[in-house]
């Protein structure tokens, strides 16, 4: 399934400061019976945005009309436990296009990028740079540059490079999951077969 195109973004961030979030927390397993990659960011991080009888908790980020934009800005450990696919859709789907924290899961990671989230991970002093600066002023804009791997706090122009795969940057900016890959390169796949020995 093609997803959004990634190339530069420029957007204010939601901070979440906390360590070792899980992917149960990102989405509770009774939320992974859909087969589908839509509908999951209704239930992002479902036990701690909503109480039992399902009214908003005042004091969790998401419910916080102070902090919005296309970034999520974790802890360090961020998508640990178990390899669920959704909580990335759900992260996808709630709006996010981009997750900064100074450590990913590998899995989750992976997962991420397959569905078109960018995970930019930073060093814990850039990542503590930028808890200050959203936690200081919830307008302040963060641009992450995919063409030039960089990811840059605007008000004070702090900037760090990241890591990613040159297939995962390629795919990212075409907004090409693997098949979507390799339906663009059908017709050099096609005429390597053809000229094949029998």
């Amino acid at each position: 399934m093609a997803y959004d195109k990634f190339n530069i973004i420029t957007s204010t961030a939601v901070p979440l400061p906390i360590e070792n979030v899980d992917t149960d927390q990102l989405i509770p397993a009774r939320f992974l019976k859909a087969t589908e990659r839509v509908g999951f960011g209704d239930n992002l991080f479902r036990d701690w945005r909503y109480n039992p009888d399902n009214t908003p908790k005042k004091d969790f980020v998401l419910n916080n009309p102070v902090y919005s934009g296309k970034i999520l800005v974790g802890g360090k450990n961020f998508g640990s436990g178990s390899s669920r696919e959704h909580a990335a859709w759900a992260v996808y789907d709630y709006g996010f296009r981009c997750v900064v924290s100074s450590f990913f899961a590998d899995i989750f990671r992976n997962n991420c990028l397959n569905v078109g989230v960018l995970p930019v991970q930073v060093s814990a002093e850039f990542a503590e740079k930028i808890f200050t600066a959203v936690i200081g002023d919830p307008k302040t804009e963060i641009e992450v540059n995919l063409p030039a791997q960089s990811i840059t706090i605007l008000s004070t122009g702090d900037t760090e490079k990241f890591d990613i795969s040159p297939y995962k940057k390629d795919n990212m900016i075409n907004g090409f999951d693997d098949i979507d890959y390799l339906q663009s390169i059908k017709g050099e796949i096609e005429e390597f077969a053809a000229n094949l020995p029998l």
